[in-house]
Protein backbone atom coordinates (compact mmCIF):
# COMPACT_ATOMS: atom_id res chain seq x y z
CA UNK A 1 0.00 0.00 0.00
CA UNK A 2 1.25 3.46 -1.34
CA UNK A 3 0.64 6.51 1.24
CA UNK A 4 1.04 10.04 -0.67
CA UNK A 5 2.00 12.83 1.75
CA UNK A 6 0.54 16.11 0.29
CA UNK A 7 2.28 19.32 2.29
CA UNK A 8 0.99 22.36 2.97
CA UNK A 9 2.04 25.83 3.71
CA UNK A 10 5.98 24.55 2.77
CA UNK A 11 7.86 27.26 1.65
CA UNK A 12 11.59 27.58 -0.17
CA UNK A 13 12.78 30.10 2.59
CA UNK A 14 14.39 29.09 5.62
CA UNK A 15 13.11 32.05 7.02
CA UNK A 16 9.54 30.97 6.87
CA UNK A 17 8.07 30.51 10.33
CA UNK A 18 4.90 28.13 8.45
CA UNK A 19 5.09 24.63 10.00
CA UNK A 20 4.51 21.95 7.32
CA UNK A 21 1.10 20.23 7.66
CA UNK A 22 0.64 16.88 6.33
CA UNK A 23 -2.10 15.58 4.78
CA UNK A 24 -2.08 11.80 4.40
CA UNK A 25 -4.48 9.96 1.96
CA UNK A 26 -4.13 6.47 1.88
CA UNK A 27 -5.44 5.97 -1.34
CA UNK A 28 -5.46 8.63 -4.54
CA UNK A 29 -9.19 7.28 -5.66
CA UNK A 30 -12.17 5.31 -3.94
CA UNK A 31 -14.75 4.00 -6.26
CA UNK A 32 -18.39 3.79 -5.58
CA UNK A 33 -20.55 1.96 -7.46
CA UNK A 34 -23.09 -0.96 -8.01
CA UNK A 35 -21.15 -4.13 -8.54
CA UNK A 36 -24.11 -6.11 -9.97
CA UNK A 37 -24.47 -3.70 -12.32
CA UNK A 38 -20.51 -2.59 -13.10
CA UNK A 39 -18.21 -4.31 -10.94
CA UNK A 40 -17.43 -7.16 -13.65
CA UNK A 41 -17.11 -5.17 -16.67
CA UNK A 42 -16.88 -0.54 -16.93
CA UNK A 43 -15.47 -0.63 -13.02
CA UNK A 44 -12.82 -3.65 -13.47
CA UNK A 45 -11.78 -2.11 -16.04
CA UNK A 46 -11.41 1.23 -14.63
CA UNK A 47 -9.41 -0.31 -11.67
CA UNK A 48 -7.29 -2.17 -14.11
CA UNK A 49 -6.71 1.22 -15.32
CA UNK A 50 -5.99 3.61 -12.65
CA UNK A 51 -3.53 0.69 -11.27
CA UNK A 52 -1.49 0.05 -14.42
CA UNK A 53 -0.90 4.16 -14.09
CA UNK A 54 0.24 3.74 -10.47
CA UNK A 55 -2.79 5.47 -8.94
CA UNK A 56 -3.54 3.40 -5.71
CA UNK A 57 -7.27 2.78 -5.78
CA UNK A 58 -9.64 1.34 -3.24
CA UNK A 59 -12.34 -0.95 -4.85
CA UNK A 60 -14.47 -2.98 -2.31
CA UNK A 61 -15.68 -6.13 -4.52
CA UNK A 62 -18.20 -7.22 -1.58
CA UNK A 63 -21.56 -7.70 -2.86
CA UNK A 64 -23.35 -6.30 0.80
CA UNK A 65 -26.85 -6.27 2.00
CA UNK A 66 -28.04 -3.96 4.35
CA UNK A 67 -27.45 -0.41 4.85
CA UNK A 68 -24.82 -0.26 7.48
CA UNK A 69 -20.89 0.69 6.02
CA UNK A 70 -18.60 -1.16 7.67
CA UNK A 71 -15.60 1.03 9.54
CA UNK A 72 -12.93 -0.06 7.02
CA UNK A 73 -15.25 1.06 4.20
CA UNK A 74 -15.93 4.25 5.94
CA UNK A 75 -11.89 4.71 6.80
CA UNK A 76 -10.98 3.55 2.44
CA UNK A 77 -13.63 6.95 1.81
CA UNK A 78 -11.96 9.17 4.53
CA UNK A 79 -8.64 8.13 3.36
CA UNK A 80 -9.12 8.74 0.08
CA UNK A 81 -8.04 12.21 -2.12
CA UNK A 82 -10.77 11.24 -4.99
CA UNK A 83 -14.17 9.36 -4.84
CA UNK A 84 -15.30 8.49 -8.30
CA UNK A 85 -19.06 7.53 -8.58
CA UNK A 86 -19.68 5.37 -11.12
CA UNK A 87 -23.90 6.01 -11.35
CA UNK A 88 -25.79 2.75 -13.17
CA UNK A 89 -29.08 1.90 -13.99
CA UNK A 90 -29.51 0.25 -9.87
CA UNK A 91 -27.00 2.26 -8.29
CA UNK A 92 -29.81 4.21 -6.40
CA UNK A 93 -31.24 0.70 -5.37
CA UNK A 94 -28.66 0.01 -3.42
CA UNK A 95 -28.80 1.77 0.49
CA UNK A 96 -25.40 0.74 0.56
CA UNK A 97 -24.37 2.64 -2.38
CA UNK A 98 -26.13 5.74 -1.00
CA UNK A 99 -24.94 5.73 2.55
CA UNK A 100 -21.55 5.63 0.56
CA UNK A 101 -22.86 8.32 -1.41
CA UNK A 102 -24.10 10.29 1.90
CA UNK A 103 -20.03 9.89 3.09
CA UNK A 104 -18.38 10.91 0.30
CA UNK A 105 -20.10 14.01 -0.12
CA UNK A 106 -19.00 14.68 3.54
CA UNK A 107 -15.68 14.24 2.71
CA UNK A 108 -15.89 16.30 -0.57
CA UNK A 109 -17.43 19.22 2.63
CA UNK A 110 -14.74 18.47 5.64
CA UNK A 111 -11.81 17.37 3.59
CA UNK A 112 -12.13 19.05 -0.12
CA UNK A 113 -12.45 15.63 -1.38
CA UNK A 114 -12.66 15.90 -4.95
CA UNK A 115 -15.70 13.87 -6.61
CA UNK A 116 -16.15 12.54 -10.06
CA UNK A 117 -19.63 11.12 -11.14
CA UNK A 118 -19.52 9.01 -14.22
CA UNK A 119 -23.03 8.29 -15.59
CA UNK A 120 -22.80 4.39 -16.66
CA UNK A 121 -26.13 3.82 -19.36
CA UNK A 122 -28.06 6.60 -17.33
CA UNK A 123 -28.74 9.95 -18.20
CA UNK A 124 -27.58 12.32 -15.55
CA UNK A 125 -31.05 13.83 -15.49
CA UNK A 126 -32.54 10.75 -14.41
CA UNK A 127 -30.18 11.00 -11.33
CA UNK A 128 -30.40 14.49 -10.76
CA UNK A 129 -34.22 14.51 -11.00
CA UNK A 130 -34.76 11.09 -9.54
CA UNK A 131 -36.95 10.00 -12.86
CA UNK A 132 -37.35 7.05 -14.58
CA UNK A 133 -35.88 4.10 -12.67
CA UNK A 134 -34.28 6.16 -9.96
CA UNK A 135 -37.90 7.74 -9.15
CA UNK A 136 -39.29 4.18 -8.88
CA UNK A 137 -36.54 3.35 -6.88
CA UNK A 138 -37.35 5.74 -4.40
CA UNK A 139 -41.01 5.32 -4.70
CA UNK A 140 -39.72 1.70 -2.82
CA UNK A 141 -37.52 3.77 -0.90
CA UNK A 142 -39.96 5.94 0.02
CA UNK A 143 -42.35 3.32 1.34
CA UNK A 144 -39.54 1.18 2.65
CA UNK A 145 -38.70 3.67 5.46
CA UNK A 146 -41.86 5.59 5.55
CA UNK A 147 -42.69 4.70 9.32
CA UNK A 148 -38.87 4.31 10.33
CA UNK A 149 -36.99 6.80 9.16
CA UNK A 150 -38.23 8.84 6.26
CA UNK A 151 -35.26 11.65 6.64
CA UNK A 152 -32.66 9.31 5.25
CA UNK A 153 -34.95 9.09 1.83
CA UNK A 154 -34.83 12.69 1.49
CA UNK A 155 -30.45 13.11 2.36
CA UNK A 156 -30.33 10.84 -0.38
CA UNK A 157 -32.10 12.32 -2.44
CA UNK A 158 -30.68 15.43 -2.07
CA UNK A 159 -26.91 13.59 -2.23
CA UNK A 160 -27.75 12.22 -5.59
CA UNK A 161 -28.98 15.78 -6.77
CA UNK A 162 -25.69 17.24 -5.66
CA UNK A 163 -23.44 14.84 -7.41
CA UNK A 164 -25.20 14.79 -10.46
CA UNK A 165 -24.54 17.93 -10.67
CA UNK A 166 -20.92 17.86 -10.51
CA UNK A 167 -19.68 17.89 -13.78
CA UNK A 168 -18.64 14.04 -14.86
CA UNK A 169 -18.70 12.11 -17.81
CA UNK A 170 -21.59 10.39 -19.55
CA UNK A 171 -20.46 7.08 -21.06
CA UNK A 172 -22.84 5.51 -23.68
CA UNK A 173 -22.44 2.33 -25.49
CA UNK A 174 -19.09 2.73 -24.36
CA UNK A 175 -18.66 6.39 -25.93
CA UNK A 176 -18.32 9.51 -24.06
Amino acid sequence: MSTSFVFKGASSSSSSSSPFIISQWIYDVFLSFRGEDTGNNFTAHLHNGLHQKGINTYIDNDLRQGEDLSPALLKAIQESRISIVVFSKNYASSTWCLNELMEILDCKSKKQQLVLPVFYHVDPSEVRDQRENYGEVFAKHEDRFKDVDNSKVQKWRTALKQVANLAGWHIVNGYF
